[in-house]
């Protein structure tokens, strides 16, 4: 499955910052636009990755259809 998500940044005086429309909690900023975009990429990563986490921890030690 290829996903693809719309990364927003905005201009402020400290640099950029930066969040994912589809994906609340994805946010972050950077002094640069590069940098903003590498710690968004990073955010969505951590954050897909805890999710992950949970829906395991959650649906417990049976079996599951994925």
């Amino acid at each position: 499955m290829d996903l693809q998500f719309t990364a927003v940044f905005r201009q402020v005086p400290e640099g950029y910052i930066g969040f994912v429309e589809e994906l609340p909690g994805a946010n972050t900023q950077g002094a640069t636009l590069e940098e903003a975009r590498a710690n968004l990429q990073e955010a969505v990563t951590t954050i897909l990755d805890a999710n992950r986490e949970l829906a395991q921890q959650a649906t417990g030690k049976g079996p599951v259809i994925r």
